[in-house]
């Protein structure tokens, strides 16, 4: 397969990706681009701190997780001071 063939075939899956996914793939081509070894860096982990991440992970797709507006409005709420 040839670059063009290949550009091409890479270009017709991405047309098939949902949201979610074409951010995560944004994500990594943005990390290969820049020379970054996440999977350098996912292996050094204590497989403890892969699963905790993996297990938040899932609770985020689950939907469980706090919007971030309203974390930041609870901590400024919290600690500003007039």
């Amino acid at each position: 397969m040839n670059t063009a063939e290949l550009k091409n075939k890479i270009f017709s899956q991405i047309e098939t990706l949902d949201a979610t996914k074409i951010e995560e793939f944004y994500g990594i081509l943005l990390n290969f681009i820049n020379n970054k070894k996440e999977v350098d860096e996912w292996l050094e982990l204590s497989d403890k701190q892969r699963q905790g991440i993996d297990a938040a992970i899932e609770e985020l797709d689950a939907g469980k997780g706090i919007p971030h507006h309203r974390v930041m409005n609870k901590l400024r709420e919290k600690y500003t001071h007039d």
